[in-house]
């Protein structure tokens, strides 16, 4: 129960004949909620007519019967649910992204985050582009359609914008007739296609949006890789794979993804379990339980009762109609919705020693307020552990840490974060134990630079999530 902000999940559909491709991607988005839920966004495209509907709140908030009626029927469609991790939360920062341009028309949908979106957004203004949007999909919007218009076609475009955008990102985007999905060279988001048996091709950020399509899962996307999905069938264009180190963000496996989700071959349940076990010989506690925090703590909590022997119990009980403790707008906000949505079983931890497993500890802000309630609940003792390593550097490639003022690990030592926190001990996984949770050698296949600072970019030179929503300089015209 992490209080990070994560990045997005996206959707697409691609058909030979015209379908209910709206309900199809608000079923898939549903399942994808859980990777954001600030806006959200659907573009349906019957014969190169698009229709668009996209609002700030949830997938429930935001479309209905009379709204997923009003897109009306089509062959394509792409869908979005968004987290902010560059710009705030406005309906001018929802996705997907419609361009007109000379060309066409294009619809387009982001997750990640680009490293260089500040120099080119500023070399775009002053050749006279004007930005609607605070985010960094809007330049690579612009990035696109600048090379569409020089380009053949928009699979060629895509490569050329792929030699100019730096960072990560995985892209699904909608031409008249193609369906387009890409995926940045280092490939730090994921993303994947499979197929229904009414042979619509579905792409998607998580296999759990296929279930929730009734689609097959065919293959995720490799890095670099863009994948072109139209009437003449699939195709795959390959130039920029094997350019960069593959670094999918390996908090995906920790918290970001679903734990029915499978990525890259690897289920995240799974994953999540080996951290787990991992976490129990690192950090052997004495207790009488383990419990883990809804809900990506959960898996690993099992992992560590497995490994340690300790029985596993149910801890909490979680109000499902709240969303994700990070969304709420302030700290007071967010401490009191953590009482809201969790409630602890007293028979479960009275009078007992506790190993409580989360997935991470961030600010130290919402863990401190779980163990008072598990403290008043009556534990004799609690030791929490993590299933992440301590974060000490800021991500820069779709989550929402863009400093490190923030972060306790970088201003106290574990034993002070423990009586901050409130806990008898503190245990983090290691830095080095990661490699256990997909089966490599460290730091082979995915990216850790929130651990141990070893970015496989360059970094930005302008960090702050806000940086496009004022003047950066005297005499800047943003």
């Amino acid at each position: 129960m992490s209080n990070l902000r994560e990045e997005c999940g996206l959707f697409g559909i691609y058909a030979n004949e015209t379908l209910d491709v709206a309900h199809t991607a608000y079923y898939a988005l549903y399942a994808l909620q859980h990777r954001g839920q600030e806006n959200c966004g659907i573009v349906v495209n019957d014969d190169g007519i698009f229709t668009v509907r996209k609002d700030v709140g949830l997938v429930e908030d935001v479309f209905d019967a009379r709204s997923l009626q009003d897109l009306g029927l089509g062959n394509m469609a792409v869908g979005h649910v968004r987290y902010g991790t560059t710009g705030t939360s406005t309906r001018a920062n929802s996705q997907p992204m419609v361009v007109n341009h000379h060309k066409g028309r294009m619809a387009i949908a982001h997750n990640g985050n680009l490293v260089n979106a500040f120099e080119l957004r500023e070399q775009l203004e002053l050749e006279g582009s004007i930005f609607h949007s605070s985010n960094d999909t809007e330049v690579i919007a612009y990035i696109l359609t600048k090379e569409r218009i020089k380009s053949k076609s928009i699979e060629e475009a895509v490569a050329q914008s792929m030699d100019i955008l730096e960072g990560a990102y995985s892209l699904v985007i909608m031409s008249p007739s193609k369906l387009i999905a890409a995926r940045d060279k280092h490939g730090f988001r994921p993303l994947l296609y499979g197929q229904r048996d009414d042979g619509a091709y579905i792409v998607a950020s998580e296999t759990c949006a296929l279930d929730a399509v009734n689609a097959k899962y065919i293959r995720d996307i490799e890095p670099g890789e863009i994948v072109v999905f139209s009437s003449e069938g699939v195709k795959s264009i390959t130039d920029h794979c094997n350019k960069e180190p593959h670094k999918i963000c390996i908090f995906e496996y920790l918290y970001f993804a679903r734990p029915d989700s499978e990525i890259e071959g690897v289920s995240v349940h799974q994953a999540r379990m080996r951290a787990g076990a991992c976490l129990a010989m690192e950090h052997p506690i004495q207790a009488d339980v383990v419990i883990g925090v809804p809900d990506s703590g959960l898996s690993a909590a099992l992992g560590y009762a497995q490994q340690s022997g300790i029985p596993y119990g149910v801890g909490f009980i979680k109000n499902k109609y709240i969303g994700r403790t990070f969304i709420a707008p302030g700290q007071s906000n967010r401490e009191d919705k953590v009482m809201i949505k969790l409630n602890v079983l007293k028979e479960t931890v009275k009078d007992k020693r506790v190993v409580l497993v989360d997935d991470s500890i961030v600010r130290g802000t919402t863990i401190a307020r779980i163990i008072k309630l598990v403290r008043d609940a009556g534990a004799k003792e609690i030791h929490v552990m993590s299933s992440a390593p301590p974060f000490m550097n800021p991500c820069y490639y779709g989550t929402d840490i863009d400093s490190r003022d923030n972060l306790i690990a970088c201003k106290m030592s574990v034993d002070e974060i423990a009586k901050h926190v409130g806990a008898d001990s503190v245990g983090y996984l290691s830095v080095d134990s990661l490699n256990m949770l997909i089966g490599t050698k460290r730091g082979e296949g995915y990216c850790h630079a929130c651990f141990s600072g070893d970015y496989p970019t360059k970094e930005p030179t302008h960090k702050e999530k806000t940086r496009f929503e004022h003047k950066i300089s005297e005499g800047a015209n943003f």
